[in-house]
């Protein structure tokens, strides 16, 4: 059984098929997707009809949400934060694959446009998962704060405070959200998988269990693999 955990997509579907073609993961692998699937992207529901389909294969896939997941979910009137800037944020990109016109009201009007499924996929999304000795969260935690007493807003959307501290949780965070050229290999206490493919860089999954990351540049179908084994040994993990 294999372990591995996916960046953030933005509305790209052909990258993750090229990705899921390399690492190919088989009955009883676990795929962690770290959130942020809509907005600024181009195809953002190809890309969640795509996530849909995922239930039919072998593999298991465990999908977290991210901020801008959080932010749509508030723009259409459900659970979420934030939805008053969510248009700001890349949203028109998700409204304009959605075929939702400029001029249509936020709330129940807009909700109206997104397939009841696709909708149940975006507030079933988890917070956080737990495998020991990685803890996946969207954008990261906050030192000093137990698992348990960690907030929503900081799960989904803190930055500075988790980046730039160490913390005492018994667990390297693998993450999302801030955005990187490369991969943000800082051990035991962190891995950032964010390489901004939205914004032409390229798409990162971390194969736990061979410690290696897999890699696939915006608008390529060839993998591109990293050996990671060196820098998790150095930390004993």
């Amino acid at each position: 059984m294999s372990l591995y955990a996916i960046g953030d997509l933005h509305g790209c579907p052909d990258e993750l098929e090229a990705l899921l073609d390399a690492v190919a993961p088989g009955a009883g692998d676990t795929v962690v997707f770290l959130g942020d699937y809509v907005d600024r992207g181009p195809a953002v529901r190809r890309l969640v009809e795509r996530l849909l389909r995922l239930e039919d294969e072998p593999f298991t896939s465990v999908f977290l949400r991210g901020n801008h997941e959080d932010m749509l979910l508030a723009y259409l009137g459900l659970d979420g934060r934030y939805g008053e800037v969510y248009l700001e944020n890349g949203g028109d990109k998700t409204l304009a694959s959605y075929g939702i016109a400029s001029e249509v009201a936020p709330g129940a009007a807009s909700l109206a446009a997104f397939p009841e499924a696709h909708v149940a996929f975006l507030r079933n999304c988890r917070l956080l998962y737990l495998a020991p000795p990685f803890l996946f969260v969207h954008a990261g935690i906050r030192p000093g704060v137990a698992i348990e007493e960690q907030s929503v807003e900081d799960l989904l959307w803190i930055r500075d405070e988790f980046l730039l501290s160490p913390h005492a949780l018994p667990y390297t965070v693998v993450f999302g959200h801030t955005p990187s050229r490369e991969v943000r290999v800082e051990l035991p206490y962190r891995l950032g998988l964010d390489t901004g493919l939205v914004y032409g860089n390229k798409l990162s999954c971390l194969d736990v269990d061979r410690r290696r990351l897999v890699q696939i540049a915006r608008g390529a179908s060839r993998a591109t693999i990293r050996d990671l084994a060196p820098a998790f040994a150095a930390a004993g993990l």
